[in-house]
């Protein structure tokens, strides 16, 4: 359940813009915060993420690719890579496979993070189908007879699920929720749908008041207050 050790490399995979804030912001903010190298990967383009049915889908994933990025860059993370995969209709194949494996080889990464697939009454397909995609691609970048002439392979040492349906290790995060709240209050597309937000007349505290009351929940148990709570996976 303790703290891992500070990893050099860390690629955060999320199927839409704010997943990553949502499972592990904190977590990232704190590794970078400490020397990392933090990279994220979002699958799909955000076309979905509206519930207003005017909306200008153009614009909505041109807006959403921007709020992901100043997120990003609130949490410390050096760059995201965007598949622009299309929200809604993720799909594990290969080649989402193959386009996931070729960010893995190209960053390297010590740690990987994702959604847990084997969430127990999970709705959103997407979400199932990014959990999956992850660890498959995984495998894909790390044995060489897939997807060859792509990237060296490489395989990372640990897999963090987020969203997990068995809590098997908890991250300290009390220096670093404040971090995890700016950066997901950076997707005002997603202020009302997600987060309970008036745009028009926006009070935040609420949105953060849960999610710290999340951290300290999922610090349960732990000599931690605040904390963020993943199944681990190794080795790989």
């Amino acid at each position: 359940m303790s703290n891992l050790p500070l990893p050099k490399r860390v690629l955060a995979v999320g199927a839409h813009a704010d997943d990553i804030e949502f499972g592990c912001g904190a977590t990232l903010a704190k590794w970078a915060a400490g020397g990392a190298a933090i990279d994220l990967c979002v699958l799909t383009d955000g076309s979905k993420g509206s519930w207003d049915p005017e909306t200008d889908v153009a614009a909505l994933i041109a807006t959403r690719r921007q709020e992901q990025t100043a997120a990003a860059a609130t949490l410390g993370a050096r760059t995201v890579h965007f598949l622009d995969l299309i929200d809604g209709e993720l799909v594990n194949d290969l080649d989402a496979q193959g386009a996931l494996s070729d960010v893995l080889r190209h960053v390297r990464p010590d740690v990987v993070l994702g959604h847990d697939p084997w969430k127990r009454y999970r709705l959103h397909p997407d979400h199932r189908a990014a959990g999956f995609l992850t660890i498959d691609a995984i495998v894909a970048a790390r044995d060489p007879h897939f997807f060859p002439g792509r990237g060296e392979p490489h395989r990372p040492d640990r897999l963090l699920l987020f969203e997990a349906d068995v809590i098997d290790h908890v991250e300290d995060v009390h220096d670093f929720i404040d971090a995890k709240i700016q950066a997901l209050l950076r997707h005002e597309t997603q202020w009302r749908s997600t987060m309970g937000i008036n745009p028009t007349s926006p009070d935040a505290e609420p949105f953060a008041k849960r999610i710290r009351g999340e951290a300290k929940e999922a610090a349960d148990g732990t000599e931690y207050d605040l904390g963020e709570a993943f199944k681990l996976i190794e080795p790989l």
